[in-house]
């Protein structure tokens, strides 16, 4: 799959500026390594994790029927969990699409656009969708990939969230219309000849009582380039 490199660089920059932190997030701390470099390794910038959020306790409600867009319906003040077969299975298919770098993978566990034009008070919230948060999201898969390596062995074990650190995003907060909850913190463990390392996911967002992914790397960032978002080795 073609290097997103170039992508819409500067539609994406004005958008991020305007929007830095929406959707999840503070601003990241670089480390060394860069996807272009001979060795053809992702670069790789370590970004402190944002502190816990304030706890929020709701009555959860029914999500909605898989043969139906979620993003359609309305929102929920349903506190999604990180065990049923839904979650389980996008963790897999993110997983996946690290392993084969093919991000069309892991598309169905990211937040969908239905939904994203429930919550956002922007101008053309589509484009902001595509221009930024999917090409980012694609280069991070692609960053992760090369971050992998060359390790065959790797096998996956799962992805925890800390669902006691999520916090209800109320309207008004991050140019939202709608809310939801939002958590830091999730890792992708995985183990490489019996060693245990992990990549962190910057930020989810919930949907219906369900977890997407909302930024895989950094939610702002200085140019069009895949990150990988605080490594465990």
């Amino acid at each position: 799959m073609s290097r997103k490199t170039n992508m819409y660089l500067a539609a994406a920059a004005t958008t991020a500026a305007l929007l830095a932190g929406g959707c999840g997030g503070n601003g990241a701390v670089s480390a060394a390594g860069n996807a272009g470099n001979a060795a053809g390794k992702a670069q790789v910038k370590v970004a402190a994790a944002p502190s816990p959020s304030a706890r929020v306790s709701v009555k959860p409600s029914p999500t909605a029927s898989p043969t139906i867009d979620p993003g359609t319906l309305p929102q929920t003040n349903a506190l999604p969990g990180d065990q049923d077969a839904r979650f389980q299975t996008g963790a897999q298919d993110l997983w996946q699409a690290i392993v084969q770098d093919k991000p069309a993978l892991a598309q169905p566990f990211f937040f969908p656009l239905s939904a994203y034009r429930q919550v956002k008070a922007i101008w053309n919230p589509a484009e902001d969708y595509q221009d930024r948060l999917t090409a980012w999201y694609d280069l991070d898969i692609q960053a992760a990939h090369d971050h992998l390596g060359s390790a065959a062995d790797a096998r996956f074990v799962g992805m925890g969230v800390p669902e006691g650190d999520a916090e209800w995003i109320e309207p008004g907060v991050e140019y939202n219309k709608g809310s939801y909850y939002r958590v830091y913190g999730t890792r992708l463990n995985y183990q490489v000849n019996g060693h245990a390392s992990s990549i962190g996911v910057f930020s989810l967002i919930s949907w219906r009582g369900e977890w997407y992914v909302v930024h895989l790397g950094p939610s702002t960032r200085s140019a069009m380039e895949g990150l990988v978002y605080d490594p465990w080795n």
